[in-house]
């Protein structure tokens, strides 16, 4: 999947990758796509939610070894 941006937030717990998510997504326009890679376990139902309250659309997640990727493209 073509990201725009990629967002280490590997070895935060949370809720830094929602806050590093955030700041991410405001410095993209509508349309592009975040790759958020993190550790923290509980960002699957973080981001999930997240995303959804606003507006954003998650893409596709997926587990590598112990990182889990997000693609999270912003609105219109």
């Amino acid at each position: 999947m073509e990201a725009t941006k990629v967002l280490d937030a590997k070895g935060l717990a949370c809720p830094m990758p929602i806050v590093k998510t955030k700041k991410a997504m405001n410095d993209l326009e509508a349309g592009q796509v975040l790759e958020i890679h993190t550790t923290d376990k509980g960002a699957k139902n973080d981001l999930t939610a997240w995303a959804k309250s606003g507006g954003l659309e998650l893409l596709k997640h997926e587990e590598d070894q112990d990182v889990f990727k997000f693609w999270i493209k912003k609105g219109e």
